[in-house]
């Protein structure tokens, strides 16, 4: 069992790393064989738009043809039996990284023929997104949205699971910041409560358990 895990935070030891690096216990602790990235230490853009992978003729359809860092990733993940991966929510929406990488490892998948999806595996999808909207209002307002954005990771043909986790801890010391907007006692109480169980939570997805 390969797993790779991918960091989609340009933070490298908060929320939504800590949950990374748990599964990554976890996936360890099941025997799994497991890397761990960084997406914010590479050097790449999303899909250019070349049409490469739609060439006619090409020995490898499912292949995104364009190199620089990214590539040898995306080869990687094609070959794994799962990922596991998380970005924090910014905007409603995954950051920039994220999505550039989305679009990497979605379109070569996609056929243009008939826009059935061309990877010959089975790719099974844990995605973390930490936010600071409360569980309630994810859940009324943005849910949905979040399901549709990570809809085209279906195209990898497997389970695509999303774990929100909400109310999440901005920053250590909020007075260092302009962040009146925000009850530093409100999250730090949420973070003591509920971030540990989260915490525990991604070890057991990683385990396989959950």
């Amino acid at each position: 069992m390969t797993t790779i895990i991918l960091n989609g935070s340009p933070r490298k030891n908060w929320n939504t790393a800590q949950l990374l690096k748990e599964a990554k216990r976890g996936a360890e602790s099941a025997g799994a064989e497991v890397e761990y990235i960084d997406l914010y230490d590479l050097n790449y853009n999303g899909c250019r738009s070349c049409m490469a992978c739609k060439r006619k003729g090409i020995a490898d359809p499912c292949k995104c043809y364009w190199k620089d860092e990214l590539s040898p990733v995306l080869e990687k993940i094609w070959q794994a039996d799962r990922l596991i991966t998380g970005t924090p929510i910014y905007f409603g929406e995954p950051t920039g990284g994220f999505r550039s990488f989305m679009e990497r490892i979605v379109f070569p998948t996609l056929s243009y023929n008939d826009y059935s999806s061309l990877y010959q595996g089975h790719l099974d999808i844990d995605i973390f997104v930490p936010m600071n909207m409360p569980l309630d209002f994810y859940k009324d307002s943005y849910e949905k949205r979040v399901q549709e954005y990570f809809a085209p990771m279906r195209g990898l043909k497997g389970e695509v699971r999303i774990i929100p986790v909400c109310d999440t801890l901005q920053v250590k010391d909020y007075s260092k910041y302009d962040m009146a907007g925000f009850s530093e006692e409100h999250k730090k109480a949420v973070h003591e409560s509920d971030f540990p169980k989260m915490l525990e939570q991604a070890f057991k997805i990683g385990a396989g358990t959950c």
